[in-house]
């Protein structure tokens, strides 16, 4: 890319957005433009195509969508399957019709089997069902990264460029505990404790399952890596992984520590584990010379410092 190529962030205010902006300003590039939902809904073709007709961007980094945590998803999956979809259909047929040099699509880990091999190469997609739970998202998701294939092959262009980042958290990160996912429910839940003084924390299910976490800034920068070497790039999905995995109790030790809470954790084995692994095994993308840099401790430090801000931001 060029420094003054135009580049529309989408999402730009959530937990991969504002890494991105982060990512693209530390880059020196400063022709960014970016709207709120209420300025522009996605899944509006219309509205869409009418923004892509007057800002014409040249490249489009697709990091809005509608997500949550397990409650969420289970609760609402034709709403995740809608309205991601109706998203991905607007930005794909809008960035083909004004000739976007490059897309950059997010897919999921959640995409994969639930019961899958370990760590999960590309060519598992497909291979099986995936966690129930996840089912309305997890068919939105694959579909796009279904779409940026045939959208390449039927105009014969590079366009499209698909990576499934595994579980991210970082600044930025939806704190909601209705909505939001493991990291960042375990620092709420862990910093409310400390504060009021709880002796002890219950959390869901056995503590078990195995999670790789990935901070925020690190997709953001695959991100940009992925469109600098698209020339390298087949075309198919890549993986996006730090390579390590945490059990959840792992985790929740690690998130007390950073959170300073001293009081015990209990496993409330009554409620579902979800998959018992989700490790990816990001080979290809790691063989064309990217590599997460950020480790879970300092990443959660940088997390748990920047909740902290928003809820004295919120205060007054």
């Amino acid at each position: 890319m060029d420094k003054d190529s135009k580049i529309y962030v989408a999402g730009h205010r959530g937990l991969l957005g504002s890494a991105l902006m982060k990512e693209l300003g530390a880059g020196g590039f400063g022709n960014i433009v970016t709207r709120g939902h209420r300025e522009l809904d996605l899944t509006d073709k219309k509205a869409v195509f009418d923004f892509f007709s007057s800002e014409s961007p040249d490249y489009v980094f697709l990091a809005a969508g509608k997500v949550g945590g397990i409650i969420d998803n289970k609760r609402h999956p034709a709403d995740y399957l809608n309205v991601n979809l109706g998203i991905q259909t607007s930005v794909f047929e809008a960035a083909t019709a004004f000739e976007s040099r490059h897309v950059v699509f997010y897919g999921s880990s959640c995409t994969y089997p639930r019961e899958c091999p370990q760590p999960m190469r590309e060519d598992y997609l497909l291979t099986g069902m995936v966690e129930p739970t996840s089912l309305g998202y997890a068919a939105a998701k694959i579909a796009g990264l279904a779409a940026c294939r045939v959208y390449n092959e039927q105009y014969g262009v590079n366009r499209f460029i698909a990576l499934v980042p595994n579980s991210m958290y970082g600044p930025g990160d939806n704190f909601d505990l209705e909505h939001c996912h493991v990291v960042s429910a375990l620092i709420r839940r862990f910093h409310e404790a400390k504060i009021g003084g709880a002796e002890k924390v219950t959390l869901w299910g056995s503590g078990r399952p195995r999670r790789e976490f990935i901070y925020s800034r690190d997709v953001a920068a695959a991100s940009l890596f992925a469109v600098e070497n698209a020339g390298q790039m087949e075309n198919r999905h890549y993986n996006v992984g730090t390579g390590v995995d945490y059990s959840i109790k792992e985790l929740g030790s690690i998130i007390a520590e950073t959170v300073e809470y001293e009081g015990q954790i209990e496993w409330d084995t009554s409620k579902p584990d979800g998959a018992a692994r989700k490790l990816l095994d990001s080979e290809r993308l790691l063989s064309l010379g990217w590599s997460s840099t950020t480790d879970l401790r300092e990443g959660l430090a940088e997390t748990y410092r920047w909740y902290c801000e928003q809820l004295a931001v919120s205060r007054g």
